[in-house]
């Protein structure tokens, strides 16, 4: 998960001094009495175009529009959540300063500088460099706004995972650390974790560290900052895409419970239920099964959506009862009962699809 720490912005004043310009007025030692006549009607009235040279607003190099924009360069409306251009001019060893065009620099807190851990400024910013940045507060007494950029990957990685969610794709990525739950991974920058109920691999969960495991998305969910992945997914798809219902595969008892036992088929975790073990009733697997023992298993379900494989040695009985009494003629004749098998869901199939045309005909 995310943590979101609130930063102490430091408090930077940059005062400027307005230098006030004289003009020297020029005047004659002696006014002679004659310079001062005049007659009135050569006197025009302010509103006279005669009053004015041609030409003179033509030249002033200084229109309507130039005054609007200048304004508008001017017009300090930042508001907390917005974005806004900036470019960094120095880098300090708390955070760094930006320029956005406001009257007081911007600060930035190192903390701010990226999603993920950085060694210092220089590793995401240089100088001069210009960037998008979020704005995390209104102005504090000085004037002067807190930045981030870590919001805005922020909000891009969620985009980024909701859309790896709904396209169903498969991604990699290291664990970092592992707790009795489970393990923690990173996905765009952010904190992800895998149930230890999702973790399908041959290595104990604690030297899981440093390996990258491919999986799937199982919750996305940006308000309450949860992400949570499996492994067992991922490698359930690719395991499927080379397996198929009716196929007989050699796995080993990695586990009992009372509902059942998980059978591990190449890496991956099957579910032989209690019904599915024999046609004759049974109080619990641990009166059949071992953990450890090898077995043959036909796989009767394969599901994607959940990431599960659901196995039969009930259907490889040739007789009813004979994997309490024999299982190794069960599986000495596993293939021969899974031709059967594949037989009978065929013929299930074509009578599905003749009832099915027979009904569309009859409307």
């Amino acid at each position: 998960m995310i943590e979101n720490s609130s930063q102490t912005v430091q408090e930077i004043s940059d005062e400027k001094e307005i230098e006030n310009s004289t003009v020297e007025e020029n005047t004659s030692e002696t006014l002679k009495e004659e310079d001062l006549s005049f007659d009135t009607k050569d006197i025009p009235s302010a509103d006279s175009s005669s009053s004015r040279r041609s030409g003179d607003l033509d030249s002033a190099g200084f229109t309507q529009e130039d005054f609007a924009s200048l304004l508008g360069k001017y017009d300090y409306n930042f508001k907390p959540g917005d974005l806004v251009k900036g470019t960094v001019f120095a880098l300090e060893p708390k955070g760094a300063m930006i320029d956005i065009g406001a009257k007081t620099a911007a600060f930035m807190p190192m903390q701010e500088v990226s999603i993920n851990r950085v060694e210092g400024l220089s590793d995401v910013l240089q100088p001069s460099e210009s960037r998008e940045f979020f704005i995390m507060s209104e102005e504090n007494e000085d004037g002067q706004l807190a930045l981030s950029i870590r919001r805005i990957e922020y909000q891009r990685a969620w985009e980024r995972v909701r859309q790896l969610q709904k396209e169903d794709a498969t991604i990699y990525s290291e664990v970092f650390a592992t707790n009795r739950g489970g393990a923690l991974v990173r996905v765009e920058g952010l904190r992800g974790f895998i149930p230890g109920s999702h973790i399908s691999a041959r290595k104990i969960k604690e030297d899981l560290e440093g390996e990258y495991l491919p999986l799937k998305f199982l919750e996305v969910d940006e308000e309450r900052n949860r992400l949570v992945l499996s492994h067992r997914r991922a490698l359930v798809e690719k395991k499927m895409n080379r397996l198929e219902v009716g196929e007989v595969v050699v796995g080993n008892v990695k586990g009992i419970k009372p509902y059942g036992a998980f059978i591990d088929i190449g890496g991956v975790s099957g579910l032989l239920h209690i019904s599915e073990i024999s046609h004759e009733h049974i109080e619990t697997p641990h009166n059949i099964l071992n953990v450890n023992d090898q077995m043959k298993v036909m796989i009767i379900d394969l599901d994607s959506e959940r990431g599960r494989i659901s196995l039969s040695t009930k259907a490889l009985e040739p007789e009813p009862g004979d994997m309490l009494t024999d299982p190794q003629k069960v599986f000495d004749k596993a293939e021969e009962m899974a031709a059967k098998y594949k037989q009978m869901l065929l013929e299930q199939t074509d009578e599905n699809e003749d009832k099915a045309t027979e009904n569309i005909e009859s409307e």
